[in-house]
């Protein structure tokens, strides 16, 4: 039986500003599971991006309880956070004069302390980080001639070196091709399935979602939808939560996402 590594109880996220708060989803109560890839789905605007910045304490939460292996996230030093989770997010690292192993190498910052020296272990770490995303031949290629698919892994791979419980992925396709979409979420995936890590990605297309993530979180205005495995992206829920006429087929062993064509293009 799969265990839960983050339990949400009645949380409420959005912003708290100087005269009023904008909450932009409340009463999320779910639970994520270790080994397993959940994807976070919903319209633009629902509140995936700030979900995933509130679970890895970019940003507070307004209300409510977020449990990281049964201990509630504002009692984490940000230490203790460092270590336990990892992120990966969508803007591009612009770096010059640095190696695609030195980038990999600052995942062990949390563990390493001011002066950032590595010893034998943490160079393990980063070789292991580097072979777990099957990026040998761009380990010493400068960081600025990496394609952004090439980039995004070695970003994977740093998040990875920190040896997070919780690896937190926002849109980690959005600017790749097909074949670096693939590969990007299959090693995600692998890594969940082999390593038992938990990941939580945001990803905005849906046949890309079916393929590849094991649970779903569907987001609508306000709050949670519904979560579980494929079979709550019925066609009720695609049309509550995307407002399209669609529903989940199966096509040569693979579950994809048909949309009615008078639907798609009605204005």
């Amino acid at each position: 039986m799969k265990q839960a590594t983050i339990q949400l109880k009645n949380l409420a996220i959005g912003y708290k500003g100087k005269n009023d708060t904008k909450v932009v989803a409340s009463d999320i109560c779910t639970a994520i599971n270790g080994g397993e890839l959940t994807c976070l789905l919903g319209a633009n605007g629902v509140g995936k991006s700030t979900l995933l910045r509130t679970l890895s304490a970019f940003q507070p939460k307004l209300e409510g309880e977020i449990d990281i292996m049964n201990r509630e996230i504002d009692t984490y030093s940000d230490k203790e956070l460092s270590r336990t989770i990892g992120v990966v997010l969508t803007e591009k690292c612009d770096v010059r004069n640095m190696t695609a192993r030195e980038l990999i190498e600052m995942g062990r910052s949390p563990y390493t302390g001011f002066w950032g020296t590595l010893h034998g272990e943490d160079r393990e770490i980063v070789e292991r980080s580097i072979a777990l995303v099957k990026i040998e031949n761009l380990a010493d290629r400068m960081v600025h001639t990496l394609s952004d698919g090439e980039r995004q892994k070695v970003m994977l791979a740093r998040a990875l070196a920190q040896q997070p419980k919780l690896l937190l992925l926002d849109e980690p396709t959005s600017s790749l091709d097909i074949q670096n979409q693939y590969q990007v979420l299959q090693i995600v995936r692998d890594i969940c399935h082999e390593q038992h890590l938990t990941a939580i990605v945001v990803i905005h297309d849906l046949n890309l979602a079916l393929r590849f993530c094991d649970r779903f979180v569907l987001l609508r205005q306000g709050g949670v939808y519904a979560c579980g495995g494929k079979e709550v992206l019925d066609r009720d829920a695609l049309r509550d939560v995307y407002h399209v006429d669609a529903e989940v087929v199966a096509v040569q062993k693979q579950s994809i996402v048909l949309v009615d064509e008078k639907d798609a293009t009605r204005s």
